[in-house]
């Protein structure tokens, strides 16, 4: 059984202690792939060093969080168009809108990423959408890429089903995490709507740990019990899942 975890913050400092040993645990486990999110140009190197110690294993994404628009957010995006004119990437992300935190700056977040996506959409690259209590924002924003060909997920997703029809129907994954493991959630009638066909598998580590480990450091190797969950809510096997997000997570990636 093979999985990608689509979604993995694995340079980040709660994996400085033992960073080799998760990753260790995460392919024993059968994660084949770590997919790397960038956040800002604070994070590029590190991102970029983790990406040089497991060649092929773990795959970077280049992009401007939207937590992280702040003044200088042009000149950062610059530095990222770029990099990526030299450097590999599976991915543009992670980019989006995020109105939990901040809402002062929603102009900018929205200028930010309708940028991201334009570059996106030109170099044909897939995009990693961060729509944190924003989804309207969200599909306004991407309105104008319509019939650009441009695919992504839609990360962490934690809407209705409603959002879910409107993010497949522009041709987007939903990314399914460890929420959907959370008692509650929702998230199984989501699921169930969708489909396999629309999900990618994500873990988000080291955030939003599946149960039993809620509440700690999450890591891709609990990537599995996502796997679980989703296939108890279709109905499926365990490889069923496994194979069918595996295949997903590799046509939109270009893996």
């Amino acid at each position: 059984m093979r999985l990608i975890d689509t979604h993995t913050h694995i340079y980040l400092p709660e994996f400085d202690a033992d960073r080799d040993l998760v990753i260790k645990r995460a392919l024993e486990s059968g994660v084949t792939n770590l997919l790397m999110p960038n956040i800002d140009t604070g994070s590029v190197n590190i991102m970029l060093e983790v990406e040089n110690r497991y060649p092929g294993i773990c795959l970077p994404m280049i992009g401007l969080h939207p937590t992280s628009v702040k003044e200088d957010f042009i000149s950062q995006i610059e530095k990222f168009e770029n990099l990526a004119a030299s450097h590999k990437f599976c991915a543009i992300g992670e980019i989006g809108i995020d109105l939990y935190w901040d809402q002062s700056n929603l102009k900018d977040q929205i200028t930010a990423l309708r940028r991201q996506v334009a570059f996106a959409a030109g170099a044909g690259l897939p995009v990693v959408i961060h729509s944190r209590n924003s989804f309207p924002e969200v599909f306004k924003a991407l309105e104008e890429f319509a019939g650009s060909g441009l695919k992504g997920v839609f990360h962490a997703f934690t809407g209705s089903v409603n959002d879910a029809e409107k993010a497949i129907g522009i041709g987007f994954k939903l990314g399914i995490g460890g929420i959907v493991t959370f008692k509650n959630s929702g998230l199984d009638k989501v699921v169930k709507h969708a489909g396999v066909k629309n999900i990618v598998l994500e873990t988000d580590s080291p955030y939003l740990a599946p149960v039993p480990f809620r509440g700690k450091r999450n890591e891709s190797s609990y990537l599995c019990l996502i796997n679980d969950r989703v296939s108890e809510i279709l109905a499926m096997s365990k490889e069923e899942t496994a194979s069918v997000t595996y295949s997903n997570s590799v046509q939109l990636f270009g893996l």
